[in-house]
């Protein structure tokens, strides 16, 4: 792993509040320029602590890429934001990238497949208008996505010829069964867990067309940490904001997504 020297206190929130970090590194060090693209699993939804200037996109100190890169670049750019689908990171996302970037992490497509509708169907409308909702979510994430993750990935290496890039999936959300007695059945949730299996197989297939590496979160989350799980959850059940449902906490960005990230990068 790189290393660079850390910035610390005052200091380091004022050059994150900008969405670009700085970082002093050592003489013998390669140069690391770091882009992280992404949606709400990127931009660190869930996991609080979030950058003042980052508006609607809610970016957090606590996300992977802020972590990573407090330790191992020598220059950062965040452009991750909350709700982004593919459409988003090629328009908004993109431009952030050039010959001169050398490392770049990806979460996409949970939005494209109707993630957030799922859930809301799966929690206000019951087990059949669940299943119902999940079905057409894999439908599309196999007829539909494949194409519009390819056309992503195909821009990403064209903007950035010369970085590594790091495509991360999505964790499944349900322990099932659990210990949760309330909230949607074990059928939806191990539905809910299914459509996540699908998704991730498509964005892993994409990654590995477009000679990107791929990290899979899903055994992190796996060993107890879901929803219902038996030990931390490091997800989100319905919450208060309601944005921050099914997201990673603060540990699951650090104990889950950082270490994958990081044995990828």
């Amino acid at each position: 792993m790189r290393s660079a020297r850390v910035l610390t206190g005052a200091v380091m929130a004022s050059a994150l509040a900008a969405g670009t970090l700085f970082l002093a590194s050592p003489a013998n060090a390669a140069t690391v320029n770091y882009v992280a693209l992404g949606d709400s699993y990127s931009a660190g939804v869930g996991a609080g602590n979030y950058v003042g200037s980052s508006g609607s996109c809610d970016r957090s100190y606590n996300s992977y890429p802020y972590l990573w890169a407090s330790q191992n670049a020598s220059d950062f750019t965040d452009v991750a934001c909350s709700g982004a689908t593919t459409s988003d990171v090629l328009n908004s996302q993109v431009s952030a990238l050039n010959s001169s970037t050398t490392e770049v992490s990806i979460t996409i497509g949970g939005n494209d497949a109707g993630f957030a509708n799922t859930m809301k169907t799966c929690v206000l409308s019951g087990t059949s208008a669940c299943l119902s909702s999940v079905n057409s979510a894999e439908s599309f994430a196999q007829n539909t996505l494949p194409g519009l993750l390819a056309n992503t990935f195909s821009a990403i290496g064209n903007a950035a010829p010369n970085a590594h890039v790091v495509v991360l999936d999505y964790p499944h959300l349900y322990q099932v069964p659990g210990s949760c007695v309330f909230g949607i059945s074990d059928t939806s949730r191990s539905a809910i867990d299914g459509a996540a299996d699908v998704i991730d197989g498509v964005i892993s297939q994409a990654a590995a067309d477009a000679g990107f590496s791929f990290a899979d979160v899903r055994g992190d989350f796996d060993a107890g940490h879901e929803i219902c799980g038996d030990s931390d959850q490091w997800l989100h059940s319905t919450t208060i904001p309601t944005t921050e449902s099914y997201h990673p906490t603060a540990a699951g960005q650090a104990d889950a997504y950082l270490p994958e990230f990081a044995a990828n990068a």
